[in-house]
């Protein structure tokens, strides 16, 4: 394992919203829903639409950890979101709230893949909300569960489980292959374990660290912290830009369909209309939703009703090339509306760059700016700055 050279000391808290610690806004407070693994039920998707109604701006945003935010909330709103989520098993530790960061493999279970990886999720988010000394964890913490298919591995997750057989699990940390490994039924165990260690190595650097990869020799001191069969280390696979787009036939015959959501905001009547669709959905990191376990027959309706809304199926589509921040009026630095002026760009044909890979960004911060190769369109007050970064 390679030593990496250590970010220099954090200066400041991480202040990382949840759902009980808000960020203030231009246009209100900002919440953020932790989703291990992205999965959402019926009834969870039905509750955060009406709480994006009742206390927000009547929408949700997805983020690169398949996480929702709401916006738009009036002071004084934590508690009542706090209590609706509860309601619906979406804040199950008040304590653990912001660490429960958890990405999980697209269509695990369902499509590819060694391992389905959903029981894990589950397993993972319980043990760390069991734990109270992990409610210390940075709230930038962020564990990948990958099924064997190499999507979320190369996220760059301070913990990870990487199935490389139905029989074998590789420990990562800070991305890499840690060289420990576990049987399916014990990883878990492992990741946990790896969890607490990022955590005591991280109390005896200092404890200002928000993530692993930051400590002065953070993997190979927390590895050393651990104990575990040992196996041949492997390269990780690097993340896809994309992730799945379009139907997907899964293993039982039914048909999952992947629909890229334009800059990652879906409007209440948006969820509740895939709350209709399907038992449970999957948030990705590339913010698209996965609708699983479809009939054949019902998958032409399904996605029409969706494509109406704007939802996108092809993967050739312009705007699963375009990120954005939030952009005014939601944040007082930024210089431009950027949401609307790529939207209107992405409609009109007219992306810069030929239409490569890009983010729209309202100030030199480029908040939300996507991993890998990227062109940043960048406000300026006069017009925007077009370059490759």
């Amino acid at each position: 394992m390679t030593a990496r050279t250590p970010t220099p000391a954090r200066l400041r808290a991480d202040a990382c919203p949840g759902a009980l610690q808000t960020h203030a806004a231009a246009d209100g407070a900002l919440a953020r829903v932790r989703v291990p693994g992205g999965l959402l039920t019926g009834g969870q998707l039905r509750a955060l639409a009406a709480a994006a109604r009742d206390l927000g701006d009547g929408a949700l945003e997805l983020t690169s950890r398949g996480n929702v935010q709401l916006r738009g909330l009036a002071d004084g709103a934590e508690a009542g979101l706090g209590d609706r989520l509860a309601a619906a098993d979406l804040l199950p530790s008040a304590t653990h709230e912001r660490v429960r960061n958890v990405l999980a493999s697209a269509l695990t279970g369902r499509a590819g893949g060694h391992v389905d990886v959903r029981p894990w999720v589950r397993a993972l988010d319980a043990g760390i909300c069991a734990d109270p000394a992990l409610a210390a964890l940075p709230g930038r913490y962020l564990a990948t569960l990958d099924d064997g298919r190499g999507d979320v591995a190369g996220l760059g997750g301070d913990v990870g489980l990487l199935a490389l057989s139905p029989a074998e699990v590789a420990l990562t940390l800070a991305g890499t292959d840690s060289g420990l490994r576990a049987h399916p039924d014990d990883a878990v165990a492992l990741a946990l374990a790896a969890t607490r260690a990022f955590l005591d190595e991280r109390t005896t650097q200092g404890g200002t660290a928000w993530r692993l990869a930051e400590l002065d020799d953070g993997v190979s001191r927390t590895r050393a912290r651990l104990s575990g069969r040992p196996g041949v280390t492997v390269d990780v696979p690097r993340a896809p830009t994309l992730g799945p787009v379009g139907p997907a036939t899964q293993r039982d015959g039914s048909v999952a369909l992947v629909a890229v959501v334009p800059l990652g905001r879906l409007t209440a009547d948006q969820v509740e209309l895939l709350a209709g669709t399907t038992d449970e959905v999957q948030l990705t990191p590339w913010r698209s939703v996965v609708v699983p376990d479809l009939a054949e027959d019902a998958v032409d309706d399904a996605a029409a009703a969706l494509h109406r809304t704007g939802m996108v199926f092809d993967a050739d589509s312009a705007w699963t090339r375009v990120t954005a921040c939030a952009g005014r009026p939601g944040c007082a630095k930024s210089l431009a509306d950027v949401r609307a002026d790529a939207a209107r760009a992405v409609v009109d044909g007219a992306l810069p760059a030929g239409g490569a890979r890009q983010h729209w960004a309202g100030c030199e911060r480029r908040c939300g700016r996507p991993r890998g190769e990227v062109v940043d369109v960048v406000a300026t007050g006069t017009g925007y700055r077009v370059g490759w970064s």
